[in-house]
């Protein structure tokens, strides 16, 4: 198999569209409570590594069902108005699901530079997630 993009290149080509915010520009943002936190990594890499406080874990695979109000698993706390900010482990996936929220018309988000790691890594709160 041959591929015309790797995910090397469709992350960049994210990253072009998808506005980043360094970890050490949010943990010295005053209203981070503005912002609504979206975790998108899998659910075994919460358990493991924890989360950032207040956070909302949805699968990466559910964002874009989650999201759009017409679609029955449509999410209520996407009905909030307030600017997204996706993140993963690395930043990654984050960019690309930014850049998914773009095409569908959601203008205010962004993901964090760098992800969870980068968020650890700079000191940031981290929380544990049960398993349930």
């Amino acid at each position: 198999m041959e591929l015309t993009s790797g995910f090397r290149q469709l992350v960049a080509e994210a990253e072009s569209r998808v506005e980043a915010i360094a970890v050490t520009d949010l943990l010295k943002e005053s209203q981070r409570q503005e912002r609504l936190f979206i975790d998108l990594r899998d659910i075994r890499e919460l358990w493991r590594e924890g989360t950032i406080p207040g956070s909302i874990h949805v699968p990466r695979g559910m964002l874009e069902f989650w999201i759009d109000p017409e679609s029955p698993y449509f999410h209520k706390a996407f009905a909030d108005p307030k600017p997204l900010l996706l993140f993963c482990n690395k930043g990654w996936r984050s960019a690309l699901a930014a850049d998914v929220c773009l095409r569908m018309g959601i203008e205010n988000v962004r993901h964090l530079a760098g992800g969870f790691d980068a968020w650890v890594a700079a000191g940031g709160a981290v929380v544990k997630k049960e398993k349930r």
